[in-house]
């Protein structure tokens, strides 16, 4: 269990708040529409460049001092009776898993689509299942009891990858820390097996950076957001292709050790982990914001820049040689 923390950023639900005011009131008063929360953050000054979009890009529209509904807003929430502006977030669709006529659960439709070898198996009930049938119009698996091999997976809203924290303490279990709760010989097995594979990428006391011919990792353990915020920063000692990992951060493949240690005394900390054109409109109402503020407001959302810093401040070994 992690704790739940506000994001940053929250300019499209600024967006989305003042569309649906101006939706519910028939009007928003153009002289004190931040009275309507009282002047709080983010309904303060620093709404203005979204309530200017807004009117720009014919969101809302305006007369007589007074804001009301544009012709913009119609085409894009205006469907089922604004129910895409009305509601703040959207669960992704679920599909239910049936045994002959039993409910064994439900899984993430992400599961079904992914390209791997075999049968498809899940993990589901504390146990695995063959898949025989995809109904995909009504949103139904039908499945066989299996003796093993069956995976789970969850799609959230939220940025993809661990947190900085979880990623830590997996890098200690892997060190030998032992997690104190109760292990089935199963998890006992796959925990050995893990600290013989994935334990070799650790150093109790500095993070490591491995060459395998024209691989080269740099094994933080810092989760996915610090992992892509150590990308942004260390642009120039860094795999320009990447895609940020959980655990390392990919390195040039002709990355010397002075050009690592010069990158890393300077990080360029005012960067911001890039965003593609997907997450931008995977962020919901973007639409009712300029490009430049959708982009900076996922910039933020995927920053960890406290986990960044934690990192650079440990020491760096590459392979077995200390830096």
């Amino acid at each position: 269990m992690e704790p739940v923390a506000a994001p940053p950023g929250p300019q499209h639900l600024v967006a989305q708040q003042l569309l649906a005011v101006a939706l519910q009131r028939h009007k928003l008063p153009a002289a004190d529409w931040h009275e309507e929360w009282n002047g709080l953050a983010p309904f303060d000054a620093s709404a203005r460049p979204v309530l200017e979009y807004l009117l720009t890009a014919g969101f809302l529209e305006q007369d007589s001092g007074i804001y009301f509904i544009g012709e913009q807003a119609e085409k894009r929430f205006g469907r089922r009776h604004f129910m895409d502006l009305t509601a703040s977030f959207t669960a992704p669709p679920q599909f239910t898993v049936l045994h002959g006529r039993t409910e064994i659960g439900h899984t993430d439709p992400a599961l079904l689509v992914e390209e791997r070898e075999g049968p498809l198996r899940l993990l589901l009930a504390g146990r695995s299942w063959h898949v025989t049938y995809v109904d995909w119009r009504r949103h139904r698996v039908f499945v066989e009891a299996a003796e093993s091999g069956g995976v789970a997976k969850w799609q959230t809203g939220t940025v993809r990858g661990l947190s900085y924290r979880l990623a830590q303490a997996m890098r200690e279990v892997l060190l030998g820390a032992d997690p104190a709760v109760g292990l089935t010989r199963r998890a006992q097995a796959g925990l050995v097996e893990l600290r013989e594979t994935e334990g070799r990428f650790t150093h109790p006391e500095a993070t490591l950076i491995t060459r395998n011919g024209g691989d080269v990792r740099w094994w933080t353990w810092a989760g996915f957001r610090a992992n892509a915020t150590l990308t942004a920063w260390l642009a120039d000692a860094v795999d320009p292709l990447q895609r940020p990992a959980d655990s390392y951060v990919r390195l040039r493949h002709d990355l010397t050790q002075e050009e690592w240690a010069q990158a890393r005394s300077k990080p360029r900390k005012e960067e911001l982990p890039q965003v593609s054109a997907a997450a931008v409109r995977g962020l919901k109402f973007s639409a009712a914001l300029p490009d430049d503020l959708a982009i900076s407001v996922l910039a933020a959302r995927l920053a960890d820049t406290d986990g960044a810093d934690a990192v650079l401040s440990e020491r760096t070994r590459w392979e077995s040689e200390p830096v």
